[in-house]
């Protein structure tokens, strides 16, 4: 498997060239990215068109009724920037709390295609955070917002999905996640929802693993590294084309030299086509899988022709704090 990454010195902006592999391996497939808006899922929904597929993409986010995350991206806009670039995708705005919500969506994607081949969970809800707040000390309900959008949403989702998944051998179901198994098995992610709901996510691949092993179908997690997402670029007071610079330059305190070792959002949609496109793919059933590890077993890049080792970075933080992020891309 091959790829066509823009090379780019890090003061230049990536050119999104976007047919990362030599042919469309998934042609003919139906794909569902739950939570495809913006960051992660966007970019998800974007390779997996660009490898064939056709892409259901469902967000909250449309127009004029933007969600709670306040930001201007739009489930619309994602279907649009798919089909603009020669893909095929649809749009359904989509609450993943609302199960009636969920059945709607796969009823329309059952009348359309009679299957569904992938199914991607990327709901997150990291902003939720309250960072730095002993948990007797936050506010509860708040807090728990994360809990209801990172993993309830991916309950509701995976129970409402299944049934069409499983309909025909070969389905895939992949949980995004974030952090490997080794990691947050020996650290603590600084907030008990987040920690939570983060080690939960994995375990839920881990338990329909072996649920859908019985079916022929697999399911996986996946971890970005440090994801250099619409929203962390803003975060940050950066951008594309000036993110390196700016982490690498003392006199900024944002972003943080560590930033240097960031991804984009595509070296994770690359991992989840390379996963949909490999006939062996069952042999990763249950376990949590990094954007790296991927990236080395297929023989894929960044958008920027690096392929940044982030946890293997973090852990080495632990013991040299003056690392150099770059020796780890």
């Amino acid at each position: 498997m091959t790829t066509d990454a823009a090379e780019t010195t890090p003061q230049t902006a990536p050119i999104e060239r976007f047919a990362p592999f030599a042919d469309q391996t998934l042609n003919g497939r139906i794909a569902l990215v739950a939570g495809a808006t913006r960051g992660a899922g966007r970019a998800i929904a974007r390779d997996l068109a660009r490898a064939g597929a056709f892409v259901h993409c469902t967000g909250r986010s449309t127009l004029g009724r933007p969600s709670d995350y306040g930001r201007a991206e739009t489930i619309e806009e994602t279907a649009s920037l798919i089909t603009a670039e020669g893909g095929q995708a649809e749009a359904h705005v989509c609450d993943h709390l609302e199960p009636a919500r969920i059945a709607e969506v796969i009823r329309r994607i059952d009348d359309r295609h009679g299957r569904l081949d992938i199914l991607v969970n990327d709901i997150g809800g990291e902003a939720y955070v309250e960072w730095g707040t002993p948990f007797w000390e936050t506010d509860l309900p708040s807090e728990l917002r994360l809990f209801r959008a990172g993993l309830l949403t991916h309950l509701h989702t995976a129970h409402a999905v299944l049934p069409l998944l499983t309909r025909s051998p070969g389905g895939l179901h992949i949980e995004i996640t974030d952090g490997t198994a080794a990691y947050n098995a020996g650290h603590y992610r600084e907030n008990i929802l987040l920690d939570l709901t983060k080690t939960a996510v994995s375990r839920l691949a881990f338990g329909l693993g072996h649920e859908l092993d019985k079916v022929s179908a697999t399911a996986i997690a996946i971890t970005p590294g440090w994801l250099r997402s619409e929203m962390m670029l803003d975060h940050f007071g950066t951008n594309k084309t000036d993110w390196m610079r700016d982490s690498l330059d003392e006199s900024r305190t944002e972003p943080p030299r560590d930033f240097a070792i960031s991804e984009t959002p595509h070296l994770l949609g690359r991992s989840v086509v390379a996963l949909a496109s490999d006939p062996d793919r069952h042999r990763f059933n249950t376990t949590t899988q990094d954007t790296h590890g991927m990236a080395t077993h297929y023989g894929f890049n960044d958008l920027d022709g690096s392929r940044p080792d982030s946890w293997s970075f973090i852990t080495t933080l632990e013991v040299d704090p003056a690392a150099d992020p770059r020796e780890f891309r």
